[in-house]
């Protein structure tokens, strides 16, 4: 019988999950996989496993926001995951970085779902040997990237971005981006600091690897072909850090 959300079990997924915010990448992934199995596709959690270069990797989704990222990671620890990496898009503090990636040291934990599970003094920090890994694995690809310090967020229109509703209710989003700019905050998010601190409580080497697509308050995107092309490469280098990994850490010698 598998999990409640996701119909994961410890017969369909492997110790190597990925994690997408957006269901719709996890297909861009399946085609980069040998022998891609559908575990399920259930709400926002659409899940696969197969195998990149011959290590066994499976990848699901997790809609937007820290809930829903805690269930994928609650359901996929119970299915017997070991490495996770959230691989997703980030919107940068800094202009030079559109287009390429960051990979987060820690995250402040400004959402809350992760204060239902510890105490806002537990921190939210990445695995250090995950995080060389995609660093030597973006450079490999041709690509920058950061290792700075995230800032996750729950409410996208009242902290990220301006909308008719908080316009009209006078929230200043400037106030929100001066701040964590004074902080040394680099890039802001929905699910890093959540998923960060449940896999340093469960017991998994969990990392994040993110493309930026967005500058502060959307005042520059990659739209059309660009923001495709970058989130195919965000997907093939998310594989290739995971078999970096393996091969580096835990294949036999």
């Amino acid at each position: 019988m598998g999990t409640l959300y996701m119909g994961a079990s410890q017969d369909t997924i492997s110790k190597y999950v990925l994690f997408s915010g957006d269901p719709w990448r996890v297909e861009v992934v399946k085609k980069y996989l040998d022998e891609p199995k559908k575990v399920a596709f259930q709400r926002e959690f659409n899940t696969y496993t197969g195998s990149y270069k011959g290590v066994g990797i499976t990848v699901t989704s997790t809609g937007i926001g820290a809930p829903s990222a805690a269930i994928a990671m609650e359901e996929m620890y119970e299915a017997g995951m070991e490495v996770a990496v959230r691989m997703g898009t980030v919107m940068s503090m800094q202009d030079d970085m559109l287009g390429h990636f960051m990979v987060p040291l820690a995250a402040m934990r400004r959402e809350g779902t992760s204060q239902a599970y510890v105490d806002l003094s537990y921190p939210a920090v990445a695995d250090i040997d995950l995080v060389n890994v995609m660093n030597e694995t973006v450079t490999a690809m041709g690509k920058r990237y950061l290792n700075g310090l995230n800032c996750t967020m729950d409410g996208f229109y009242s902290n990220m971005h301006d909308s008719k509703f908080s316009k009209e209710w006078g929230r200043d989003m400037s106030k929100t981006f001066e701040e964590v700019k004074k902080l040394g905050v680099t890039g802001i998010d929905m699910e890093s600091s959540c998923m960060m601190t449940l896999g340093r409580l469960m017991g998994v080497k969990t990392c994040v690897l993110t493309v930026v697509t967005v500058l502060e308050n959307l005042k520059e995107t990659l739209k059309g072909q660009e923001r495709t092309d970058a989130e195919d490469l965000l997907c093939r280098t998310a594989l290739e850090g995971i078999y970096n990994y393996h091969t580096k850490y835990c294949a036999s010698p």
